[in-house]
């Protein structure tokens, strides 16, 4: 039996450090996501949103009314971004999703604070995702009881009697009770889909490269779009059995409410899963075997978690993290399942999430059509 030598183990290290340089997309992985997690988890993620999109519906201008809205703003959680003039228009905004609060304000509010009752502020919410709302929440409780005490001054001291002289009405929209699983089980849907999509469809052509079975394709006369969306149609049917199984587990073991059309959810994960399959067939192209296509994979999909608004409040992120999540079809079909399931949205309420679904669907699969190598070399 021989025995251990040191040349030889140093021989073994530098032969795998050459072998490291060699594949320069694995060293890139090795490295990159890392920082992508550093970067991510240090900057982007954000549990305390601030600054979220509020409009208001105020019937009373006077003073009392003006301070209220001041100290809303100097909060930090609101940015009063609209004014809102029906109760019809504040609720279209709430299922839009282009606010997170609609704050309505009483005509009567001045003269029943004068007279010594606490007028009543009703606040809307958009509940779909509690974490988004909660902190939010809790700022304007804290708010009530010294929100005015500037403004009672004089024979008005005795308002600032507790509980304080303003009543706050929390109406939490679509999801009253805060329930968590009605924001994460329709969430599942996206991440499920993109992680199973991309990881499976980005080893097949890398998979028939490894096997030798490349060769026999490039002797046929099949254009480089009929083998990708050849390779995408059968993933389809796996897709929607996915969504199948996460709808009736939804329903039946989780008691999330299923408001909206299916058959329009349905029509509208044909455009999510493709994307997703173009992602992974163009990562396919571009890796030189399958650990590399499992890297790429794995790279799309950590931002497409952290970044989409599943796991943390979309809104509490940086604006550069906004801008990078928009790009990512996760983003854009979280909240369609969302929106549809919570709040019953309709084509006309999805339709500003499902054009970038199209659009980074056309754009990957035009990537992937270039990339795809009609030869061997």
């Amino acid at each position: 039996m021989k025995r251990f030598h040191f040349h030889r183990l140093w021989a073994i290290v530098l032969k795998e450090f050459i072998q490291m340089k060699r594949d320069r997309v694995t060293f890139a992985m090795m490295v990159g996501i890392p920082l992508m997690q550093l970067m991510l988890f240090g900057f982007a993620i954000n549990t305390d949103p601030k600054h979220l999109p509020t409009a208001i519906r105020a019937a009373d201008q006077g003073p009392f009314a003006r301070t209220f809205v001041a100290a809303l703003k100097q909060s930090g959680y609101f940015n009063l971004i609209r004014e809102t003039a029906s109760e019809s228009e504040a609720q279209q905004l709430l299922q839009l999703g282009e606010v997170q609060f609609v704050i309505n304000i009483p005509p009567d509010f001045s003269r029943k604070l004068l007279r010594g009752e606490q007028p009543i502020v009703l606040i809307e919410a958009d509940a779909t995702d509690p974490a988004a709302t909660g902190p939010a929440v809790a700022a304007i409780r804290a708010l009530a009881d010294t929100v005015l005490n500037r403004d009672l001054t004089g024979p008005l001291t005795t308002l600032r009697a507790h509980p304080g002289a303003v009543d706050f009405r929390i109406h939490a929209h679509y999801n009253p009770e805060n329930i968590t699983q009605y924001n994460v089980v329709p969430g599942l849907m996206g991440v499920v889909l993109t992680m199973t999509m991309v990881v499976i469809t980005a080893l097949a052509i890398t998979r028939e490269r490894e096997r030798g079975t490349m060769e026999n394709l490039l002797a046929t006369p099949v254009r480089p779009f009929e083998v990708m969306l050849g390779k995408i149609l059968p993933y389809i049917a796996v897709g929607y059995i996915q969504i199948t199984l996460i709808l009736v587990a939804a329903n039946f073991i989780f008691h999330v409410p299923i408001i909206g059309n299916l058959p329009l959810l349905y029509a509208v994960a044909f455009l999510f899963i493709a994307a997703n399959l173009a992602v992974g067939i163009t990562f396919s192209t571009l890796a030189q075997n399958q650990l590399q296509a499992v890297q790429m994979a794995f790279f799309f999909f950590l931002p497409s978690i952290l970044l989409s608004g599943f796991m943390f409040p979309f809104r509490g992120m940086p604006d550069w993290a906004q801008w990078i999540g928009s790009c990512l079809p996760n983003t854009h079909f979280i909240r369609i399942v969302r929106g549809i399931l919570l709040k019953g949205n309709g084509l006309a309420e999805i339709a500003p999430q499902i054009w970038p679904l199209v659009l980074f669907f056309v754009v990957v699969m035009a990537i992937g059509g270039k990339r795809y190598r009609q030869t061997l070399d």
